[in-house]
């Protein structure tokens, strides 16, 4: 019994830990320290995309379900649990990269929008300094 629900609360702990990678991103704007979770999270999750390995997690989940006398599954948590609702019949390996660059896209947005709200992106167009450099103030040319 104690290994059926560890196995459940691995599940739990997985579908998080992927909306995390997915999602975190926008939690940075309101917690800035979350990036330095959030980074690292979404490289491996855009390896796991781009490689095809399975997740440590999915691994401990189908041990646990095997301990316990249930039978475990092949292939990884994704597409056992989230292919009939998120991904199309018939999975292959250039759509998994598809969905790695998806993610990479969703994470440059949110990063971006990130800069934007904290005025990054300003500072940054000025020098690291905060001045303004000397491209920053000069004046556009005047036409005859």
């Amino acid at each position: 019994m104690w290994y059926r629900a560890g196995a459940e609360l691995v599940v739990v702990v997985h579908l998080l830990f992927i909306s995390f990678i997915v999602g975190g991103v926008f939690l940075t704007w309101r917690w800035p320290k979350i990036m330095w979770a959030h980074i690292p999270a979404v490289i491996y999750g855009v390896l796991v995309e781009f490689a095809g390995f399975t997740c440590p997690l999915t691994l401990l989940e189908n041990g646990l379900r095997q301990r316990a006398g249930e039978a475990g599954y092949h292939g990884g948590f994704i597409s056992h649990y989230l292919i009939k609702l998120i991904y199309p019949p018939g999975l292959t390996h250039g759509m998994q990269v598809g969905l790695g660059v998806l993610l990479l896209l969703v994470a440059i947005v949110g990063y971006l929008g990130f800069l934007r709200q904290h005025g990054l992106a300003d500072r940054l167009s000025r020098g690291r300094s905060g001045r303004a450099t000397a491209a920053h103030w000069q004046q556009p040319a005047a036409r005859p």
